[in-house]
């Protein structure tokens, strides 16, 4: 696995720069997604440094309403974990979980969920505030602007 936030300098990095970082990777989930015309949000987990799971909308191609990119990133990071707890990782997701997507990181026991655009129509902290573990951190609006416009575009193209 690639530790995506190093680099060759001795300092090390901020945990704004990290989120930044990570963020990054979750937005290259969101464009292959936007490739196979679906919804495109990106999911990444994160444990230890490292990435130990991507994932993607897939509702379409999977024809399963159920297959966010949260739900496909928390699968692969259960599997590769080898259990269905995802303590000490952070989820980095392009837009906001939806209220679903919450109760299933909740149950993972996730520690830190960073998003970056908000959902104001479908977004849990609206309709399920306490639907996430009672340690789990969430921070918003990293790199909120490119995470909002590529969904926007997507449904811009759509009408």
């Amino acid at each position: 696995m690639t530790n995506y936030y190093t680099d060759n300098s001795e300092e090390t990095p901020s945990k704004e720069n990290i989120d930044i970082s990570f963020m990054k990777q979750a937005l290259q989930e969101a464009h292959k997604a936007d490739e196979r015309d679906e919804v495109p949000i990106g999911a990444v987990v994160v444990c230890q440094g490292r990435i130990i799971a991507r994932g993607y909308n897939l509702t379409e191609t999977l024809i399963d309403v159920t297959a966010h990119a949260e739900m496909q990133a928390i699968t692969a990071a259960a599997g590769f974990l080898g259990g269905k707890y995802l303590t000490d990782c952070t989820l980095y997701v392009t837009v906001e979980p939806c209220v679903m997507c919450a109760g299933a990181l909740g149950w993972s026991q996730i520690s830190r969920i960073v998003f970056g655009a908000a959902d104001d129509k479908r977004g849990f902290q609206r309709f399920a505030p306490n639907a996430l573990h009672p340690k789990t951190e969430v921070i918003s609006g990293v790199l909120e602007e490119e995470c909002s416009k590529l969904v926007k575009s997507f449904f811009k193209k759509k009408r």
